[in-house]
C-alpha cells in the first residue's frame, strides 16, 4: 500500500507533536510561572499602595496608570488618565509601545478594587483577580517599577475620579 505525501507530512507531524524535542520548544511554562509568582510574593506585598500614594505617584513624571481590563470595560469606566493594554493582548512589543521606559513607575489597579454596581467594574473571584497576572506579567517582563492599589473602594470616593463613556466624571 502506497501512503500519500499529505498522509506522511501529518504523520511526521503527529510524531514529532510527540517527541521529547516538540516538548522543549512548548511555550507554556506552569513550574515557570509558579517560580516567578513565589519570587514575586514579598516584592508584590512591598508594593503595596493606598490610594493617597496611588495619588501622588500618578501625578508625578515617568508614571502611568496602566489599565489592563477589557476594552469594553475600559471604555465605559476607567480611572482618569488610564492608559489601556488588555492584559491578554501582553507581549514584549506590546508592552515597549505602551511604556516606552522599563523603568516608568507603574500603577495598577482592577475591578476588585472597587465597589460598584456598574458592570464595566464587576468583580472577579478574589484569588483571580487582574492585579495579579498583570503584576507578575509586568515584572516578568522586565518593569520593575510596579506599583499595585490595595484599597477597595466605593466608586463615588472622591479620591478618585473616573472616566465614564459619555466623557462625565465620576469624582
Amino acid at each position: 500500500m502506497r501512503v500519500s505525501k499529505p498522509a506522511t507530512v501529518i504523520a511526521l507531524f503527529l510524531f514529532s507533536n510527540f517527541s521529547g524535542k516538540a516538548q522543549q520548544e512548548v511555550k507554556v511554562d506552569y513550574s515557570a510561572f509558579l517560580n516567578i509568582s513565589k519570587e514575586l510574593f514579598d516584592y508584590r506585598a512591598s508594593r503595596l499602595i493606598d490610594i493617597e500614594k496611588f495619588n501622588v505617584y500618578s501625578s508625578e513624571e515617568n508614571t502611568i496608570i496602566l489599565d489592563t481590563r477589557s476594552k469594553g470595560a475600559y471604555d465605559k469606566i476607567h480611572i482618569e488618565g488610564a492608559i489601556h493594554l488588555n492584559f491578554s493582548d501582553f507581549t514584549e512589543d506590546t508592552l515597549a509601545m505602551v511604556v516606552k521606559d522599563k523603568n516608568t513607575r507603574i500603577l495598577i489597579y482592577c475591578n476588585n478594587n472597587f465597589k460598584s454596581s456598574r458592570k464595566a467594574l464587576m468583580n472577579k473571584m478574589t484569588p483571580l483577580a487582574l492585579n495579579i497576572p498583570t503584576f507578575i506579567n509586568l515584572y516578568g517582563y522586565g518593569y520593575t517599577n510596579i506599583y499595585e492599589l490595595d484599597e477597595y473602594l466605593d466608586e463615588n470616593d472622591p479620591r478618585v475620579t473616573f472616566e465614564i463613556s459619555d466623557k462625565k466624571q465620576i469624582k
